[in-house]
């Protein structure tokens, strides 16, 4: 009996991890031309039942952690191991191999979802708890996702020798920073049914202390 229902579990994990080369697409390409109403989606489908919760997309955590999975793939067929991985100083000792990195990563890249939802919630002067980060965090899942592929991608061509790579990439990680506040100004507008510079104002400060904690925890395994 037991036999048999470890062959239905690796059954439906099967057919699970199979639908993510379907999904993620599907997910990817919605999130980058309509990225406004992934994010209404997002909370709309947590309203839902959980067996009926994202059932034509990847819900926005994992969406988010396989295109983290995917952009290590593509850096290691590139430019080859982070220096991460092979560095034994300070917290970096920490990260022996490539799963413990893309942890790694996938924590770091989740301070910018965290920070969004908690500056959101706060503004809205709702009490902050479990419940009410929720939400917004996962909408935020969307947005980080294409966001950290193109810092990525970024950082990918800044490692490479020639000099027209680097200056690609230092454009793309602007493209990229602009393209997440610039979308982060209208959610906020559309959250808290403000003005724009209202917006930009609690936007930036989010993008601030995101970007302040990333770069301090980064600096702790640099």
């Amino acid at each position: 009996m037991d036999f048999l229902k470890l062959i239905q579990s690796l059954d439906e994990l099967l057919y699970e991890i199979m639908s993510w080369l379907v999904f993620y697409p599907v997910t990817l390409w919605r999130t980058l031309t309509r990225p406004l109403k992934m994010m209404d989606y997002s909370e709309a489908e947590l309203g839902d039942a959980a067996d009926r919760q994202y059932t034509d997309t990847l819900s926005p955590p994992l969406f988010l952690m396989l295109t983290l999975v995917i952009g290590h793939g593509i850096e290691l067929s590139t430019v080859g191991e982070s220096a991460m991985v092979t560095d034994r100083t300070g917290l970096s000792g920490l990260i022996s191999d490539d799963s413990s990195l893309i942890l790694l990563r996938v924590a770091f890249f989740s301070i910018f979802p965290l920070m969004m939802a908690a500056r959101l919630v706060l503004a809205r002067h709702v009490k902050l708890d479990r419940n009410t980060l929720k939400a917004p965090f996962y909408s935020q899942c969307y947005a980080t996702a294409p966001f950290a592929m193109m810092v990525t991608g970024a950082s990918i061509l800044m490692r490479m020798t020639a000099t027209e790579a680097m200056l690609a990439g230092f454009a793309l990680l602007i493209f990229a920073l602009l393209w997440f506040g610039s979308l982060q100004i209208l959610w906020f507008a559309q959250h808290m049914r403000s003005g724009h510079w209202r917006a930009f104002g609690h936007a930036s400060r989010a993008m601030v202390e995101a970007l302040a904690l990333f770069a301090t925890v980064s600096l702790l395994f640099g």
